[in-house]
């Protein structure tokens, strides 16, 4: 009976049919995916070579762009862009698929003009239509700009000016560009034109052609280190590019430096007044008028020559060029050590806090091993020609400009010792000695002194033997036994920023007052 009642089995080609159809599935459900995922990436890495060939081929300077980095509209098919590309020249944005047409329909900026005959101040504007900055106004009906959520208004990539749509329509397309509020900063691209003919024609007076754009002509020339702080400097370049001509250059003069602050040390530009930092909290169109209002003064430019020993001198010396300072010690050896690191891992040290941190992690790790001591035994010191006893010092630091350390101001101390205020253009050097890593740390923070060498024209170091970790505006270098002398070399043009001071420049000029008071 219980064979009765049990199903006859099917036969084996049903079993082996389900166990097919379940491979199959399982087949499709892992390999469809992935063959999806394989074509998109295929289309995407066509598309950004395709990108990328209209990027190197164009005119323009083009930048990836996409809805979250900055809401804007494209320039031909006016709607709102999810993925394109703007240009850091004449602002122009665009959407991916309108790109190849935008870059044939749309000319960037002339950095020179094809027509030589157009004189320097008959230029006419060049009108961009769409994405003007919300706090612009109309330079016809003085009515806010670019206030409706669409494609509208146009704005002069020269001037800056902006204007309706509306406005546009008057008399407004024919009239010569003044290049606007920064007219005194930019190259104009036709002085360029008249410098190439100069060139072709073997003529040489600039000064003539000069002349011609006024007394308060001065343009200005933007150098970015890419690599300081958070790797601003590409972004900032691409705004200054915005507001001047592309090339920015000069043929004939010296040109004043100001300096815009972007890594975690900016000596320099404390010493001139520009800040500690600069991290987007200003617009560039206010760095621009800080330019305008600031004061050309000279910095000392010195040379630093070092020699090896034991080469029978066939090894050509090295030289440097100092601005800010050099020294020998623990403040090197954390350079040395940062500067190591960051160049195996460059994109973990995008943060000036992390960067901070790196380097309080190295203070605080030479603080135990103490791998610079005893320096005063390793080498002898000269200023002027003069030999100088040292005490038992771990690290000499040579200054020619007030600050250090990241904001400190090393030479005139603190307390009741504080000495007169160290100047970066008398052509003396500031000469200091300190005892370690955490001393280093208690000048800083305004606990101590360091020790005073002297000051000198002129600086001699005898490095006798071993290695020691050396620094010249903060880029460092391993140094074997040596000969390095320090001489005046030149000045350099700069501008002083007076409209902020710190804490810091507040405190020491009082200091000097009650100083000169009592004197």
């Amino acid at each position: 009976m219980e064979a009765e009642r049990r199903p006859a089995p099917g036969p084996p080609s049903e079993g082996l049919f389900a166990d097919g159809h379940l491979i199959l599935w399982t087949l499709c459900s892992v390999l469809l995916p992935v063959f999806i995922t394989f074509w998109c990436s295929l289309q995407r890495s066509r598309r950004q070579l395709h990108r990328r060939d209209i990027f190197r081929k164009s005119k323009h300077g083009w930048r990836d762009t996409d809805l979250f980095s900055q809401p804007t509209y494209c320039c031909v098919c006016a709607q709102h862009i999810l993925q394109g590309a703007f240009c850091d020249c004449c602002g122009l944005r665009v959407d991916e698929d309108c790109l190849k047409k935008a870059d044939k329909r749309f000319q960037c900026k002339e950095i020179m003009l094809k027509n030589d005959s157009k004189v320097l101040d008959a230029m006419p504007h060049h009108w961009i239509r769409g994405n003007v900055p919300l706090c612009s106004y109309c330079m016809v009906c003085k009515q806010q700009c670019g206030s409706q959520p669409k494609l509208c208004d146009y704005r002069c990539i020269w001037c800056q000016k902006t204007v309706h749509d509306e406005c546009m329509k008057h008399s407004l397309r024919n009239e010569k560009c003044d290049f606007g509020e920064f007219r005194n900063l930019i190259i104009p691209p036709s002085y360029l034109t008249s410098i190439n003919q100069m060139r072709k024609d073997k003529k040489t007076d600039y000064e003539v052609l000069a002349s011609k754009l006024g007394k308060q002509w001065t343009p200005l020339i933007i150098l970015a280190n890419s690599r300081s702080g958070t790797n601003m400097g590409e972004g900032l370049l691409g705004e200054f590019r915005i507001l001047l001509n592309p090339v920015q250059g000069q043929e004939k003069y010296i040109p004043q430096v100001a300096v815009l602050p972007l890594g975690t040390g900016n000596d320099l530009s404390n010493t001139l007044g520009w800040g500690a930092g600069y991290a987007g909290e200003i617009p560039v169109a206010q760095v621009l008028r800080n330019v305008m209002e600031a004061d050309g003064i000279k910095l000392d430019r010195w040379k630093v020559q070092v020699t090896n020993k034991g080469y029978y001198n066939l090894r050509k010396p090295k030289e440097f060029t100092m601005n800010n300072y050099f020294s020998v010690g623990p403040d090197a050896l954390m350079a040395l050590n940062f500067h190591a690191h960051r160049e195996k891992a460059p994109s973990l040290f995008s943060s000036r806090i992390l960067n901070k941190a790196v380097y309080l992690f190295y203070g605080t790790k030479d603080c135990l091993v103490q791998e610079c001591k005893d320096l005063n035994k390793k080498v002898e010191l000269e200023l002027d020609g003069e030999r100088v006893a040292l005490p038992n010092l771990e690290g000499i630091i040579v200054l020619n400009i007030g600050y250090w350390g990241g904001g400190c101001r090393l030479w005139e101390g603190m307390g009741d010792e504080t000495y007169p205020l160290a100047r970066h253009d008398d052509g003396l050097l500031e000469v200091v000695g300190v005892y370690g890593s955490f001393h280093c740390a208690q000048i800083q923070v305004k606990l101590a002194n360091p020790f005073r060498i002297g000051q000198a024209h002129t600086v001699r170091l005898i490095l006798k033997c071993s290695m020691m970790p050396m620094q010249v505006d903060g880029e460092p270098w391993a140094q074997g036994p040596c000969t390095v002398t320090i001489t005046h070399k030149t000045h350099a043009m700069m501008l002083y920023f007076s409209g902020e001071q710190t804490d810091d420049d507040i405190s020491s000029t009082s200091d000097q007052e009650d100083i000169k008071e009592t004197e």
